[in-house]
């Protein structure tokens, strides 16, 4: 069993005040927008996009798999989607292995350790789960998600790449745990 790193910088406070914890019923409409507009910000897609739908229903994230959010300073700034085996938003995860999709950081956030602690959840809670690795896929322009992927111990995953729609390529990672 491997363990994860660090963060970068151990000793100071990169995450510090960042709390994740499961998102509430009354919260997924805020999360949607979250996810939408994080994505969006980043120039990932455009509000029209077909992809939209789905990063603003937060409900059936909720429903489908577990929905984590991050506060800091007393605000929700932060979100990812943890799919166990047995979750419908499972893409690329093999049996016995966890995947989580749809990181978003309101763009106010960046760089205070929310990304961060949010994959750090999905680790432990694959751990919990007692999972053999924990799955992801990713646009090969999220160039700083995979900085963090790689500072916490994921690998590229080349079997795992996949092409969802046309003009969509997206890259696997794969942390074994």
């Amino acid at each position: 069993m491997s363990d994860v790193p660090e963060p970068a910088g151990t000793g100071s406070d990169a995450s510090a005040g960042v709390g994740v914890r499961i998102a509430r019923a009354d919260e997924v409409e805020a999360v949607g927008r979250l996810t939408l507009d994080a994505y969006t910000h980043s120039g990932f897609i455009v509000e029209d996009d077909f992809y939209a739908q789905h990063l603003l229903d937060a409900a059936s994230r909720r429903t489908g798999a577990e929905l984590f959010v991050a506060d800091l300073d007393g605000r929700m700034v932060g979100t990812v989607t943890f799919c166990p085996e047995g979750s419908a938003f499972r893409e690329v995860a093999r049996p016995g292995e966890s995947e989580f999709r749809m990181l978003a950081v309101h763009p106010d956030a960046r760089r205070r350790g929310v990304a961060e602690a949010l994959v750090r959840r999905c680790v432990e809670r694959s751990r919990e789960l007692g999972c053999s690795a924990l799955a992801l896929s990713s646009l090969p322009a999220q160039v700083e998600a995979h900085a963090l992927y790689a500072r916490t111990g994921f690998q590229r995953a080349r079997e795992l790449d996949w092409t969802p729609a046309p003009a969509v390529d997206l890259i696997g990672f794969r942390l074994t745990l």
